[in-house]
């Protein structure tokens, strides 16, 4: 029985050529040239009001963390400028700084890469603040309990009852 079990779990982790990781919903990466910016929100579902920290990751095209740039954000929200974020040079591939979102809904990020020429790449990402699953989910989860306790008091009732009359 062992040698079954073995060669079973040993055919399903070969079948497995590779894993990934969970891709954050607020996560986006975009590549202008020779530049990848990619951008992340921490928590993963902003609350509005709340601090909440946004990752940014500037690399080459061999994926290398470029070790110096110059950057600068603008935040739109339904088509008009609510913020922004003066350009500054950054020591590091990495950069993280706290933001907090006011109103509830998706925030367009236009990230400015400044080159040392002077020229300007703009990378576009889209930022949300709401639950992608919203009460839907919810309702979904209590719908179920409600309906299997249904179900189990339909299957379990019935015969307590017989068994209630008989004494």
């Amino acid at each position: 029985m062992r040698f079954v079990v073995a060669l079973v779990a040993l055919l399903v982790v070969s079948l497995i050529p590779y894993a990934s990781a969970h891709a954050l919903f607020n996560s986006a990466e975009e590549t202008i040239g020779d530049r990848r910016i990619q951008i992340a929100t921490d928590p993963e579902f902003p609350e509005i009001g709340k601090k909440s920290k946004i990752l940014m990751r500037v690399m080459d095209q061999d994926l290398n963390e470029v070790p110096r740039f110059t950057i600068g954000i603008r935040v739109f929200y339904n088509g008009e400028q609510v913020d922004g974020i003066a350009p500054q040079t950054i020591d590091s591939g990495h950069w993280e700084f706290d933001y907090v979102f006011k109103t509830s809904g998706n925030h367009i990020f236009r990230v400015d890469l400044y080159d040392e020429g002077g020229g300007i790449r703009t990378f576009t990402f889209n930022m949300s603040t709401q639950n992608p699953f919203g009460y839907i989910f919810i309702y979904v989860i209590v719908s179920g309990a409600i309906g299997m306790a249904v179900l189990l008091a339909y299957i379990y009732l019935p015969k307590r009852l017989k068994k209630a009359k008989k004494n």
